[in-house]
């Protein structure tokens, strides 16, 4: 099964190739604020070099915080579109051992369908002014 995975809580972002739990690639880059236009080059160029296209994604891990509001909320909404899209399973982690047990629910066929991030905390927000 190819699985990709991804973590997006950071300046930091990563994302890797996985057949079943054999790490195939993987990317740390320091995305910060250009997470937005980075990524999907970076999944794309990460496939190309090992001969794949997005289809032949079988499977979804991704980071599901806690972590940095914007990070999260793009590497998310973007794994998402992707089980989605391409009919996978996806699974969202959120402890220091995201990657290894987000690896072993898929080889259980588990799938949460969508993934919603924890931030953390609940959101700061403020009134309205007058």
């Amino acid at each position: 099964m190819q699985i990709l995975v991804i973590r997006t809580d950071k300046p930091d972002s990563e994302i890797g190739l996985f057949d079943d739990d054999k790490k195939i690639a993987y990317e740390i880059w320091p995305a910060h604020r250009h997470l937005a236009e980075t990524i999907h080059l970076k999944i794309q160029a990460m496939l190309k070099k090992q001969s794949l296209t997005i289809q032949d994604i079988e499977g979804i891990v991704i980071y599901k915080g806690p972590g940095s509001f914007t990070g999260l909320r793009i590497g998310i909404s973007l794994a998402n579109a992707l089980a989605s899209s391409l009919a996978v399973p996806i699974v969202g982690e959120s402890n220091e051992e995201w990657l290894s047990a987000g690896l072993q629910c898929l080889a259980a066929k588990e799938d949460d369908r969508q993934v919603s991030p924890l931030y953390g905390g609940e959101p700061h927000i403020t009134q309205p002014r007058k």
